[in-house]
């Protein structure tokens, strides 16, 4: 099976043993070429992982470069005809992998995902819509997402996710904890960008996939992905998902969006998205002021104080994303 599976590894190595071993329950996993590049961990992951798995090819990075650089890393060292982009967070069930790889492959799709499960069984948002100037970053908004979601429901904006379970959807990007596209695809649109650390840089690069060939999400094919664990790890959060910007993730979040936007959708929508995110400051005031009086606490002056933080950041940052020089957005 000329599948070539690449697995970024930082400082998980129990995660990491438990995916391959879930992933090694089905037969067909001894034909894979399995790749995890380690983002200098610093610890004796290699050994354990390798000693119990000793068909693994390691690649050690000598910094923690982030998810692009280190897939692009794998990308250069796999010899397969389609390379997965795997969490080292997920559980990916008997057969999965062969059955998506069978059908991307049988199929005129340049890239594929399969349904995300959460632990307990329920769907997380594994396939999404992309939308105009990436309007759907203006839903995290405190206070001002809500009056934007409303307003775009009044008149009937469509939702820019695929809801829950189901079979085949074609979509416009598939979330990076599983994700996988043929090598022939990638010689056309390019490897990922490597501006991106963490974050954003699957939904900037599909947009560039599908410019090669459509790309969907095969919903019946399942695998559990334990959200948000490797990262929280790393950025010291407990928060779930993509939509808390008011910590160091959320940070990291917010840029790597930004970055997206420019790259993506140009200048003109980089400065739109950056007023809204400006103006949404003396709204967030004003509301967290008001629910003091009706004693309706939604948020905290301490997240007050980390968005206007976060905030200040992408400012600072601007004019290097307009001018879309090479550079490695990281935030720690």
């Amino acid at each position: 099976m000329a599948l070539s599976i690449i697995i970024v590894n930082y400082k998980t190595t129990g995660l990491l043993l438990d995916c391959l071993t879930t992933m090694h329950t089905d037969a067909a996993a001894a034909g894979f070429e399995i790749i995890v590049v380690d983002n200098h961990s610093g610890d004796d992951g290699r050994s354990g992982v390798t000693a119990a798995f000793p068909q693994v090819i390691w690649v050690q990075m000598d910094y923690n470069a982030g998810f692009s650089r280190a897939n692009n890393a794998g990308f250069r060292r796999a010899g397969g005809d389609t390379m997965l982009l795997l969490n080292s967070d997920t559980l990916p069930r008997s057969g999965v992998i062969a059955e998506c790889y069978r059908r991307l492959r049988n199929s005129e799709y340049a890239a594929c995902g399969v349904q995300l499960l959460n632990a307990d069984g329920t769907p997380q948002i594994s396939g999404n819509y992309a939308m105009k100037g990436g309007l759907n970053y203006l839903l995290p908004l405190p206070y001002g997402g809500s009056i934007i979601r409303r307003l775009g429901e009044w008149v009937k904006i469509g939702k820019p996710h695929v809801p829950g379970k189901g079979s085949i959807v074609e979509v416009d990007w598939i979330n990076g904890a599983f994700l996988m596209v043929k090598k022939a695809a990638i010689d056309k649109a390019g490897a990922m960008d490597e501006d991106f650390f963490l974050y954003a840089e699957e939904s900037e690069w599909c947009g560039r996939l599908k410019k090669v060939g459509k790309i969907c999400l095969y919903g019946d094919l399942e695998v559990v992905h334990l959200q948000g664990v490797t990262a929280n790890l790393l950025f010291g959060s407990d928060g779930k998902g993509y939509t808390d910007i008011y910590d160091r993730k959320g940070r990291q979040v917010m840029l790597s969006n930004f970055v997206r936007i420019r790259k993506q959708f140009g200048t003109g929508w980089f400065l739109v998205q950056l007023l809204f995110y400006i103006a949404d400051i003396p709204v967030f005031l004003l509301g967290i002021l008001l629910s003091r009086l009706t004693g309706k606490r939604r948020y905290s002056w301490i997240q007050f104080r980390q968005y206007c933080s976060n905030v200040a950041v992408i400012i600072r940052k601007s004019s290097t994303i307009i001018r879309n020089k090479p550079y490695l957005y990281k935030v720690i």
